[in-house]
Formats: structure tokens, C-alpha cells, sequence
């Protein structure tokens, strides 16, 4: 793209103009610090020139919006004709709270739903089992059955609205919930629109709600798969989740790195279970972290987009583009949210949000100002979701596509986190992919150590956090926040014991039974566990007869 002749003149002058005007500025005003870094640690240089990309090749490297390599986005106009879908994650407390709140947020021009569920959901304990106890809907919505999930979407027209499930290890079951539900409105589940998390290897990497072994872990995410491809084809059957990678401690490159290979590993999944790569690909999507370092977020965004089109076609042979297209979701960075002047988070998520939308995301949610101390309360969230409408219609930032682009130092940054990032999957490679690498705790230790530098950085002043370790003032105790009544776990367990007492047990044990006999074979368990779902057993009860077969996950202790 650059001429060579041109290059080796511009280096030339830039050594000039370093030698003379920089270093006679330096002796006035010297530079803040020695060395300058990324949020990730990548250095960064005083100035960026086309010296930087002397192998740039606009078509390889960018090429247009909505072509290969997708570098500067999935569609060919963007935002242009049709904003991202803001999508706030909420839940909490029962079912009946959270349906108000979904109601609440869609009247303020939310355009999507996103579920939180409790923690004994995300591991397939009902309500009433004893390690609940205390936990239930404290940090999403308790949702023991059927019945519960009726409630949940009451009112909410499932063939109008798109719907995203962060639950990973149960979501086969949630998902059957979900269609079910649809059934009872009505709906077809060939009308249905939205993703499910169902991303368990980064479970075991960084977040912990796994259940399963990963071998049957795998199994059940590629049955769904198969099966919504030919039943639910406009569902996104997995939401590949780098969210959670970035929240344990990674660096942006590791996140991506990560994010990637587990991805791999459930392409092979799906392929060695006799799938066509053209039929499941153009329907896995992603999920990414959106921290604060503006520029290297819009640098990973880019540097994903076209590993992964590459990784799709010369990996997988896929043949169509949409399997090649990497989609994602983004949610704004929980880690970098701070207790203390909690009002100082609406700014960083303003930054968070910039990046993600320069950076190309599909959809977007907004953490709210006081998630570093409760769950939000409807006002903050308010002003979470307000954050993204200024975004979209006052910033002028959507108005074009890839804004960014060319920009010498955001390209250098995309080409150095794609080169960094394909490093660490060729490592992965080698270590057996990436099951075999979160066994060996590969994955684990790099993001622990990565973690533990950062906090280090914090802790002796070398990294700032506004209102924490720098600029701090004396703070009233907060006020106003919001507390899940602990009457809570009390209501589920009723509910659990009416629901038993009018169901046809009779039913619910026989499809249980063939769930089981299902679970010993080869055979798919989707419609196995939609049969169970519709008489009504319950989420731990389906949970427990795969624990049967399956035995359950022990993590290895890294150190």
C-alpha cells in the first residue's frame, strides 16, 4: 500500500524530527513516564507512521464492510441501517420482579432481552436443594420450572422481541424452556430469535458454574447444534464468551487468544459429531469484554474479526461467508467498575461504550453506576441504557463504518493483537486444543498471572483508578440500594412443592426415565429434555438425571 521509496524517506525524516524537535522538547517538558502501555501492558510508541505497516495490504487486511476479512465489520453499512441491538442483562429475585423490570426496560427502548440467572440455576439446583440456601435470585432470576419461565416471559411477545440466556452448563434445559414457552403463545420455534450462552469450556477456564465432565459437556452442546438447525435456525446456539476471560484478568490479546481456541475446539466438536460446517457456523456467536483503553478495544474488536474469517476458511474449508463472520455481543467491562465514587462509573462506561460501537459489536449492554456495590436499581439502569441511545444518536460515531480505520496506530494495534493472539492458539495447538490445554491449566495460569500483575500495577501507583487509589474523597455511606428480599428462596421452595403436588408425576417420572436411557446412548437429548420440560419436572431434577450418567466436572487446583 505504501511505496518503499516513500517509507525509507519517511523513516528518515521521522529520525530527524525525533533527534531534533523531540529532543529539544524533552529537555523543557519531559514525557509523564519512562515507559507507556496499553490497559493489556502492549508498549506503546510517541508516534505512529506508515513506517508501521510496511507489509499493509488494503485488501487482505481490511478489505470492505460486509466482504472478507470482515476487519472493518460484518454488515455492509453498519449502523448505518440499523443501530445495534441494546440488550441489557437483568434479572434478579423471582420470577414476577424480573418480568416487571424486562417490561420496564422495553418501555424505554431497550431492544432485546438479556437473562441473569441465580447461581443454583447456572448450576442446575432447584430452589429447594441445600446448597441454594441463601443464594436464591440474588444474583439473577430463580428459575426452578416451566412454570417460573411462563412467568418470566408473560406478556412479552417471543416472536417480536430477541432474547439472549447466559446460562451455560443447564442450557440445553432453559433453552427447551424457552421454545416451550413459545409453544404456549403461540410462537413456532422457527420464529424464534436470540442466543444462548451454552460456552462451557470458558467455564472451566475462569468463571466455575460447569456441572459436567467435558466430554458429555461437549456432547450436549453440539445436540444443540444440530438440533436448532433444523428447529430453531434462527437461534444462535452459543454465545463463545471471552466476557469472562477478560473479567478473571486476561490481557486484551489473551482474551481474544482464549475466546478463539475455544471456539476451535466446538467447530471440531460439531464437525467430528457429523455436522457440515456450513450448516452450524453462520449461527455461533460471540461475547466480549469492553474495558477501558479506548483504542485497544477497537484494535481487538477489528484483530477478532479477521482471525477468526481466516481461522474459518483455512482451518475449515467453510465455503460460506457467513460462517466466516465473527458476531458478537459486548458487555461493558464489571471488573473496571469501582465502589468507591460510583458516579465516576457512568463515565467509563461512556468510554466502554464508544469502543465497542467503533469497534463494530452486534448488540450492547451497559453496566450500570452502582454494580460494584448491589444489583442496579431501575434509575441507574436507566442512565446504563440512556448511555448507549446518546451513543447511538447524538455522537455522530455511527454515522459511517469502521471510523477508525487507517488510523497508523489502530492498525498497528489490530495487526499486533491478531499476531499475538495466533501465537498463543498455535500453543494451544500443540498442547492437544483447547480441552486438553484448561486440563493441563495452560489457560488458568497465564490469566492468573496476567491478573496478578495488573492488581500490582494498582497497588503501587503505577496504573491509575480514578477515585481508588488516586483523587479519593472522604464518602458518605451509599444509599438507595437495591436488596433482594431473602423471603425470596421461601417463595421458590413453595412454589416448587405446589408445582409437585398439580403435575402429573407420572409423566414427569417416565420422562425422566427416557432422558436417562437417552443419555446412556448416542442419541440427542434435546427432545428428550423438551419432552421433560413440558410435563413440568423441574430444572434440578432433569440436571440430576444427567449428573447420574455423566458424574460431574472436578477442577484441577492451579497454582
Amino acid at each position: 500500500m505504501f511505496e518503499k521509496e516513500k517509507l525509507q524517506e519517511l523513516k528518515k525524516n521521522q529520525t530527524d524530527w525525533n533527534d531534533n524537535k523531540v529532543e529539544k522538547s524533552l529537555q523543557r517538558f519531559p514525557e509523564r513516564k519512562d515507559e507507556f502501555v496499553t490497559g493489556s501492558n502492549q508498549e506503546v510508541d510517541r508516534l505512529y507512521t506508515p513506517t508501521y505497516l510496511e507489509e499493509f495490504d488494503y485488501d487482505q487486511d481490511l478489505g470492505f464492510p460486509g466482504e472478507y476479512p470482515f476487519t472493518r465489520g460484518v454488515q455492509p453499512t453498519m449502523y448505518r441501517g440499523k443501530f445495534w441491538t441494546m440488550r441489557q442483562y437483568a434479572g434478579f429475585a423471582t420470577a414476577e420482579e424480573s418480568n416487571k423490570r424486562y417490561k420496564y426496560l422495553l418501555e424505554q427502548g431497550q431492544t432485546g432481552l438479556s437473562v441473569a440467572f441465580d447461581l443454583p440455576t447456572q448450576i442446575g439446583y432447584d430452589s429447594d436443594h441445600a446448597l441454594s440456601e441463601g443464594e436464591v435470585g440474588k444474583v439473577g432470576v430463580a428459575i426452578d420450572s416451566l412454570k417460573d419461565m411462563e412467568i418470566l416471559f408473560d406478556g412479552i411477545p417471543l416472536d417480536k422481541v430477541s432474547t439472549s440466556m447466559t446460562i451455560n452448563a443447564p442450557a440445553s434445559v432453559l433453552l427447551a424452556m424457552y421454545i416451550a414457552v413459545a409453544e404456549k403463545q403461540g410462537v413456532s420455534s422457527q420464529e424464534l430469535r436470540g442466543t444462548i450462552q451454552n460456552d462451557i469450556l470458558k467455564e472451566y477456564i475462569a468463571r466455575g458454574t460447569y456441572i459436567f465432565p467435558t466430554e458429555p459437556s461437549m456432547r450436549l452442546i453440539t445436540d444443540i447444534f444440530e438440533y436448532c438447525s433444523e428447529e430453531v435456525p434462527g437461534w444462535n446456539t452459543i454465545s463463545i464468551s471471552g466476557y469472562h476471560i477478560r473479567e478473571a484478568g486476561s490481557t486484551a490479546v489473551q482474551e481474544v487468544a482464549f475466546t478463539l481456541a475455544d471456539g476451535i475446539a466446538y467447530v471440531e466438536a460439531a464437525i467430528k459429531a457429523g455436522l457440515d460446517v456450513d450448516k452450524f457456523a453462520p449461527r455461533l456467536s460471540f461475547f466480549f469484554n469492553a474495558h477501558n483503553d479506548l483504542l485497544e478495544e477497537v484494535a481487538k474488536y477489528r484483530a477478532a474479526r479477521r482471525l477468526w474469517a481466516k481461522i474459518m476458511k483455512e482451518r475449515f474449508g467453510a465455503k460460506n461467508p457467513k460462517s466466516m463472520q465473527l458476531k458478537f455481543h459486548t458487555q461493558t467491562g464489571g471488573s473496571t467498575l469501582t465502589a468507591q465514587q460510583p458516579d465516576n462509573n457512568i463515565v467509563r462506561v461512556a468510554i466502554q461504550t464508544l469502543a465497542a460501537v467503533l469497534g463494530g459489536t452486534q448488540s450492547l449492554h451497559t453496566n450500570s453506576k452502582d454494580e460494584a456495590l448491589a444489583l442496579p436499581t431501575e434509575k441507574s439502569v436507566r442512565v446504563a441504557l440512556r448511555t448507549q441511545q446518546i451513543v447511538a444518536h447524538e455522537s455522530g460515531v455511527a454515522e459511517t463504518v469502521d471510523p477508525l480505520a487507517g488510523s497508523y496506530y489502530v492498525e498497528s494495534l489490530t495487526n499486533n493483537i491478531e499476531k499475538e493472539a495466533m501465537e498463543y492458539i498455535k500453543k494451544i495447538d500443540d498442547l492437544g486444543g483447547a480441552a486438553e490445554a484448561i486440563d493441563k491449566g495452560f489457560m488458568q495460569k497465564e490469566i492468573m498471572d496476567s491478573a496478578y500483575e495488573y492488581q500490582k500495577q494498582i497497588e503501587n501507583g503505577e496504573r491509575i483508578v480514578v477515585g481508588m487509589n488516586k483523587f479519593q474523597v472522604k464518602e458518605e455511606p451509599n444509599e438507595g440500594l437495591l436488596k433482594v428480599d431473602p423471603a425470596v428462596g421461601e417463595m421458590q421452595k413453595e412454589k416448587i412443592n405446589q408445582l409437585k403436588a398439580e403435575r402429573n408425576n407420572e409423566q414427569v417420572e417416565a420422562s425422566l426415565s427416557a432422558l436417562k436411557d437417552a443419555a446412556k446412548g448416542n442419541k440427542n437429548l434435546m427432545p428428550y429434555i423438551l419432552d421433560a420440560v413440558k410435563a413440568y419436572a423441574t430444572l434440578g431434577e432433569i440436571c440430576g438425571v444427567l449428573r447420574e450418567v455423566f458424574g460431574e466436572y472436578q477442577q484441577n487446583v492451579i497454582l
